[in-house]
């Protein structure tokens, strides 16, 4: 009887403690690791001087006439180009805006014989040009859309050869002025470092070309031009 009594005594102290150790159980906090926070990728800022070089294929497309009346025929000369570019960028929200100097070297060579006079070709070389242009894109973060335009310059030099020997009959140097628009391009790589593609067409003044032998021409030119373009971007301390 005794025992009975012992047992029912140690069954009513645990019933009464097991309410109070569950409790402090369940109090314990769960150890659940956070998930990591979400990076926000970086934004690309297209502010700031930039200078670079570029290289690619062109081809000028010209047209003379004799006298300025009488057609002798068109070519293109068509060559390699390298050069290098220097500008300015301003950054407003997605917008671009810009201007931009650029100087190339070219090799732009082509000729045709004449449909006026069959014993002589006629030829054209291109051997440099230069571009002031205006910009304006549009910056998908580090993606960079944008056109420009502005105003050309090119270097030429016109030839007058014999059909029959090669030999040169006459030749004259000539610069000229014109118009230039452009689209292109161009992706961020690093904060610093940029690369792109760009096309570009000249839309050239006529010019009289005068001959010592043989009196003179007018000659019409317009230039397409692909490139492929590498830029340094400064800091934004730069120019401070």
């Amino acid at each position: 009887m005794k025992n009975l009594l012992i047992l029912t005594a140690c069954i009513g102290a645990l019933g009464a403690a097991a309410p109070a150790f569950g409790a402090d159980f369940a109090a314990q906090p769960l150890n659940v690791k956070a998930p990591p926070l979400p990076v926000a990728p970086p934004v690309t800022d297209w502010t700031g001087y930039y200078i670079g070089i570029n290289g690619g294929w062109g081809s000028s497309h010209n047209c003379w006439d004799f006298n300025s009346v009488t057609p002798e025929g068109c070519h293109n000369s068509a060559g390699a180009t390298v050069g290098g570019q220097i500008g300015y960028r301003w950054q407003i929200f997605n917008t671009v805006y810009g201007i931009e100097g650029q100087g190339n070297w070219a090799d732009f060579n082509g000729s045709n014989v004449s449909t006026a006079f069959p014993a002589d070709v006629i030829g054209t070389k291109t051997d440099a040009f230069g571009l002031l242009t205006g910009h304006i894109g549009y910056a998908f973060n580090a993606v960079l859309l944008y056109a420009k335009g502005g105003a050309a310059v090119t270097s030429n030099t016109y030839h007058i050869n014999s059909v029959t020997t090669g030999a040169g009959i006459s030749r004259n140097d000539d610069v000229r002025w014109g118009g230039a628009l452009g689209a292109g391009v161009e992706v961020s790589l690093t904060p610093s470092w940029s690369a792109g593609v760009e096309y570009d067409h000249f839309f050239m003044q006529g010019s009289s070309v005068l001959f010592p032998t043989s009196g003179g021409d007018r000659v019409h030119q317009d230039v397409d031009l692909i490139s492929a373009r590498l830029n340094y971007k400064f800091s934004p301390a730069f120019g401070r």
